[in-house]
């Protein structure tokens, strides 16, 4: 049985480069999920960043709303999985009119699907409730939705590691 570890700070804090780290020590073969997309010249740059910092060995997969679907369908030929990120993950599952409902129900699917891969999961997300409070009522929403994203995440991951200028610190582990 795999283990579901959520890697979880703020912007920059060096989750994804841990999450590397992490994927590097446990061997095997590793699938990168990606849920940005090259909306803007700037976020082109933001992925080419991330697919340098990865072994050319692993499969990276470009997914930015269906995970859960992918990991039940393929996340068995794996040793490790990598979601990076999950609040990408929201606002694309936002933007194309999810109800509150069915992204938490997404979430659900996504834990039960890391659960029955059978292999090594890291969740990277960001956190951010912790800044100035939305001035629009989605940008309230978004942020009300990744806290309860993040703690359903957080309440089923046996590891969950808190990053803070690139330390990481864990705040919880399943005995």
């Amino acid at each position: 049985m795999g283990v579901i570890t959520l890697l979880i700070g703020g912007a920059r804090s060096g989750k994804s480069k841990f999450a590397v780290e992490l994927a590097v020590r446990s061997g095997g073969k590793v699938a990168f999920i990606a849920t940005a997309t090259e909306s803007d010249e700037e976020m082109k740059a933001r992925i080419a960043e991330h697919r340098r910092m990865r072994p050319s060995s692993w499969v990276t997969v470009e997914e930015p709303i269906n995970v859960p679907q992918w990991i039940s369908s393929h996340g068995n030929g794996f040793d490790t999985l990598i979601i990076d990120c999950i609040t990408l993950w929201l606002s694309n599952c936002m933007a194309v009119g999810m109800s509150d409902e069915a992204i938490l129900g997404e979430v659900e699917q996504l834990i039960d699907a890391c659960r029955r891969s059978g292999c090594n999961v890291i969740i990277v997300s960001n956190e951010v409730g912790m800044g100035v409070v939305p001035t629009t009522p989605l940008g309230r929403r978004f942020r009300d939705m990744a806290g309860k994203v993040n703690q359903l995440i957080a309440s089923q991951a046996d590891i969950v590691y808190w990053l803070c200028a690139g330390i990481p610190v864990r705040i919880k582990c399943a005995s």
